[in-house]
């Protein structure tokens, strides 16, 4: 399984020695000068962020598509590229004020008008949903509008990170693989990998290292004097980053192949 590793600062794309994360809302304050990715790298679109602080994108599909070729061509190495989608945790749908169907068909109009306007570009189609028959009825939405998506590189599963660890998210992701989806997860955490052991899915990223990071400062500062604190911990450390993955995400990795060569 291909797995990526979330940070949130773009100029290590181009020192990492690892494949990387980078979301939107941290690399569209570049201006001037990109990094060139050392190595293979996936756009994540912050649709988290972007929907349930604004209930919508703040750039529309032409900036965004526009946006994502400048990446192509001025970092490169760009493996896929998340679309403007609308996930259907309940806070994403309090704030936008709308159903699941209406957030699953946004999610597929902006896959049909991202291809179309950039079509050189990795778009990830995104499957969305809350319980296990609504991402089935949205499967079936894009066959009818033409997509399938046995056929897509990869597939995205949005809405799962709060539930990875469960056991009724696992079958739902082995019973897709099993129909013949290439699945990327986001924000795979470590007890999600345990359970899954890697098989139902093709790739994965998360960022809990830094989550971890900020609260190890936190807690760290809180009895500190005022004239010995300081604002950032390992958060902003790479070192950290690769670390966390070498140590908590690669064991499972390979117990997980290990797991798939046996069966």
């Amino acid at each position: 399984m291909e797995f990526y590793l979330g940070v949130h600062r773009p100029n290590w794309l181009g020192v990492a020695t690892v494949p990387l994360l980078v979301s939107q809302s941290t690399l569209h304050k570049v201006v001037r000068k990109f990094p060139r990715a050392t190595q293979p790298w996936t756009l994540d679109s912050g649709g988290f962020h972007e929907v349930t602080k604004y209930g919508r994108y703040r750039w529309s599909p032409a900036e965004y598509a526009a946006r994502v070729q400048l990446y192509q061509r001025e970092i490169g190495s760009l493996r896929f590229a998340a679309i403007q989608d609308y996930m259907c945790e309940e806070v994403a749908l309090k704030r936008t004020g709308l159903t699941v169907l209406e957030h699953q068909t946004r999610t597929i109009d902006s896959f049909v008008e991202l291809s179309m306007r950039a079509p050189g570009v990795p778009w990830l189609p995104v499957l969305q949903g809350w319980c296990q028959g609504e991402y089935e009825d949205h499967f079936v939405a894009y066959a009818r509008r033409g997509i399938d998506l046995r056929k897509e590189p990869r597939v995205g599963v949005g809405s799962i990170c709060r539930r990875q660890a469960t056991l009724r998210t696992s079958l739902m992701l082995s019973s897709f693989q099993r129909d013949g989806l290439k699945l990327h997860a986001f924000g795979l955490k470590a007890n999600g990998l345990d359970l899954m052991g890697g098989g139902a899915l093709a790739s994965a990223d998360s960022a809990a290292w830094s989550f971890n990071a900020r609260r190890e400062h936190r807690e760290a500062q809180q009895y500190l004097p005022p004239e010995k604190k300081t604002k950032t911990g390992e958060q902003n450390k790479l070192s950290r980053a690769l670390s966390w993955r070498q140590e908590v995400i690669m064991p499972r990795l390979r117990r997980g192949a290990g797991q798939q060569q046996a069966a």
